[in-house]
């Protein structure tokens, strides 16, 4: 009988993807109401981190499915703070590269989280094929 606990990544992706999501989460908002807003006091932009913030329990706790809806996620991330590298001012040129490492060490993370639970599931699936 098939177990009905969800898939589950383990470590160490798992918690470094969390991390990773959390302090992108934090850079964004110091970012957007502090660093270098839009507007002075802040803007609406600073909502941009919501999704991640959603998917930090998610990622902490190994789940299959939130990784692989964060896989899709973070490229929205990386393609804003490409976007941004090109800025007018040197500030926020400067904010966007930090974006972008962070961006990226998140996409490597969540990529080596999903290959390692691909790994076990299929190491885990009977050899012989169908019957």
């Amino acid at each position: 009988m098939p177990s009905s606990a969800p898939p589950q990544i383990t470590a160490p992706w798992p918690k470094a993807a969390a991390l990773t999501a959390a302090s992108i989460v934090v850079f964004g908002l110091l970012w957007e109401l502090l660093f270098d807003p839009l507007r002075p006091g802040g803007s609406w932009l600073a909502l941009k981190v919501l999704p991640l913030a959603l998917a930090l329990p998610g990622l902490w706790q190994g789940k299959a499915y939130t990784f692989k809806w964060t896989s899709l996620l973070i490229w929205l991330y990386v393609g804003e703070a490409l976007v941004r590298i090109v800025g007018l001012t040197e500030t926020e040129r400067s904010l966007a590269w930090i974006y972008l490492v962070l961006s990226l060490a998140l996409s490597f993370a969540v990529l080596m989280g999903a290959r390692q639970h691909q790994r076990t599931r299929s190491s885990s699936l009977p050899k012989d094929g169908p019957s």
